[in-house]
């Protein structure tokens, strides 16, 4: 009795690296932090489920003052490359990514590592972060600011709050609506067969670089092993060298008398 069994191997492709994942979670952790509270000091019926509202305000104000440095520490450390580089590319927009917005022509583009939705997404929480910082420091610090200033201020501040209340639901659901884009940023890792069909120039531009590099170490390889043949040849040659060089020789007139003339040394 015999049976067929038919599996499936998932090939692991690399998305985002730890330090890009922690700066994530990081934001994505203050973020919720900052939409809670700040939902508990303006709706009525969330604050009663507050005690203490001056400790909500504080952690609400600290919440938003640590927001940029997950970001900016990214950034600035050695580890940070591969962020450095995927903000680069959520800065570049393709003709690609405007064919995108089109149901018709969306089959046939050729996406990067991120879609257009994604990248505007970015672009809104980058601006969002400026925007909830610099008019929230005038609502708690607003003695130097004249009242036209903090009623400015406070207005874009809730707006901007309900607006990220909206686009942040919308990214929670369709991170898990798509189980494969949201497991790249908690394992770090994709599916070879997701990242080929969802982002097929990304796809390609990561492929091509590790063919590279696998042909550079290889030719690194074949290099470091042709040096050690030549290197062990010389050295034969140079022993047998040194060899022939102290070889006694017989001098054919006398057949090898050892008088002291008829032999000599090379």
């Amino acid at each position: 009795m015999s049976s067929t069994i038919s599996t499936s191997r998932v090939v692991r492709f690399p998305r985002f690296d730890r330090t890009e994942r922690i700066v994530h979670w990081t934001n994505a952790t203050l973020f919720l932090i900052l939409l809670f509270t700040g939902a508990s000091l303006k709706l009525g019926f969330m604050a009663t489920l507050v005690a203490h509202r001056e400790t909500v305000k504080t952690i609400h104000v600290y919440s938003g003052l640590l927001l940029p440095i997950p970001i900016v520490l990214g950034i600035v450390m050695h580890s940070g490359a591969q962020l450095r580089r995927d903000l680069g590319r959520l800065n570049r927009w393709t003709k690609d990514d405007k064919r995108w917005w089109s149901s018709r022509t969306r089959p046939t583009v050729q996406l990067g590592k991120f879609n257009p939705g994604q990248k505007l997404n970015a672009t809104f929480i980058g601006a969002s972060i400026v925007v909830m910082l610099m008019t929230g420091s005038i609502m708690k610090w607003f003695k130097p600011f004249p009242d036209s200033w903090r009623t400015g201020a406070t207005f874009v501040h809730d707006t901007t709050w309900l607006v990220l209340c909206i686009v942040i639901a919308g990214h929670i659901l369709f991170a898990f609506r798509d189980y494969d884009s949201l497991r790249g940023m908690v394992a770090g890792w994709v599916p070879e067969r997701w990242a080929r069909r969802e982002h097929p120039k990304w796809w390609a531009e990561v492929v091509a670089a590790r063919d590279s590099a696998s042909a550079g170490a290889a030719a690194e390889a074949a290099a470091d092993a042709t040096g050690d043949v030549v290197a062990s040849a010389q050295e034969r040659v140079g022993e047998a060298g040194a060899g022939a060089g102290e070889m006694p020789v017989g001098d054919p007139v006398d057949g090898g008398a050892r008088d002291g003339r008829g032999g000599r040394e090379l």
